[in-house]
């Protein structure tokens, strides 16, 4: 590890001379304050490493989706008044749902998260208000 140079101390400035009047006092010495030990130097910078070539990799393969969520599934008579009768996606009953709730306004207007259910939805609910993350669970048991 280098070492630093310590800088020479500063000296003192001389007292400022005083025009002689009646009496005056003899002058005060100053005191001089022991000057701050030089900052230490910053370390050498290292040269940089040699960067590592990589391999590039294949490009990714498109995503498929999961089979479970693609598969058909029949809704009960009370759940297929509202999404149709057909057999239909898990992914496409929730679109179906959000679809039928938006075009007869049933989300609640101060807690958007919540849906209150008019004549059809609370036949497949069971309730009158469901929270949008309960409302999954609950179509689950009109699909088989």
């Amino acid at each position: 590890m280098a070492t630093a140079k310590k800088a020479p101390a500063k000296k003192a400035a001389p007292a400022k001379k005083v025009a002689p009047a009646k009496k005056v006092a003899p002058a005060k010495k100053v005191a001089v304050k022991a000057a701050a030990p030089a900052k230490k130097a910053a370390p050498a910078k290292k040269a940089a490493p040699a960067k590592k070539v990589v391999a590039k990799k294949a490009p990714a393969k498109k995503r498929t989706a999961n089979a479970a969520f693609m598969k058909a599934l029949t809704p009960s008579a009370a759940l297929a008044a509202v999404v149709g009768v057909g057999p239909l996606p898990r992914t496409e009953v929730v679109k179906q749902l959000w679809t039928y709730i938006k075009k007869n306004k049933l989300q609640d207007a101060v807690n958007k998260r919540m849906i209150n259910a008019d004549a059809k939805l609370k036949e497949v609910f069971g309730k009158v208000q469901v929270s949008m993350f309960e409302m999954a669970g609950l179509i689950g048991k009109h699909l088989k």
